[in-house]
């Protein structure tokens, strides 16, 4: 018994650390939708998140070995970090977020498809191979990236500006998801390393914008 509280207490952890990258993503695709749509964007992604969790938990061991496959999906985050702060509508200080549901919706599941395999990993290390547990935890998931997404688009609709954190959270989890690719011939990357790279990454994405908006 104090062994499965253990694993519970850690998987509880796990998904509230790994599954606000979903509910960020989320959030940040669906803050520009009216609130019905929003509303349907946030529960399909949120289900969409979970499904893909379930589809990868027997497989993502294996997925780790395959070459470029977390290159290509860090290369997925970081072009939707760059489309998520594009200006809206021409508008010099406004960013827009997704512009349609359907649009909303491709964002998400792309970004859910990049990031899920990370999150499948934590949570099955701690069920330590307990099916119940893995299923406790996938489930447990879903409330957590529907508030957090709730909460995220809540917040960007006040402060719009807060969308760079957001973009900055995901070019760091673009970095850790290309230095983690088989092909990369590095050691385990050091948080200097990943810091300085991500935030070069958040700086091209930056320099894009301006451009962006003076040809606008």
């Amino acid at each position: 018994m104090p062994e499965t509280l253990q694993a519970v207490a850690a998987i509880v952890l796990i998904d509230l650390a790994l599954s606000g990258d979903n509910a960020l993503v989320i959030g940040m695709a669906a803050r520009g939708l009216p609130a019905r749509r929003r509303r349907i964007a946030i529960g399909i992604g949120a289900g969409g998140a979970v499904a893909l969790r379930v589809a990868l938990a027997a497989i993502a061991t294996v997925l780790l070995t395959v070459p470029y496959l977390q290159l290509v999906g860090g290369v997925v985050l970081a072009v939707i970090a760059y489309r998520l702060v594009a200006p809206a509508n021409g508008r010099r200080h406004a960013t827009a977020g997704a512009r349609s549901l359907p649009e909303a919706i491709a964002i998400i599941l792309l970004a859910d498809l990049a990031m899920s395999t990370e999150n499948i990993l934590g949570v099955a290390a701690a069920a330590h191979g307990d099916i119940p547990l893995l299923v406790f935890g996938l489930a447990l998931s879903i409330p957590i990236v529907l508030f957090g997404s709730t909460v995220v688009a809540g917040i960007l609709d006040r402060f719009p500006q807060v969308i760079w954190l957001g973009a900055a959270a995901l070019a760091w989890t673009a970095v850790d998801l290309v230095l983690g690719d088989p092909i990369i011939p590095l050691p385990a990357p050091q948080f200097g390393m990943e810091a300085a790279l991500a935030a070069g990454l958040l700086a091209a994405i930056f320099i894009a914008q301006r451009m962006q908006r003076q040809r606008a």
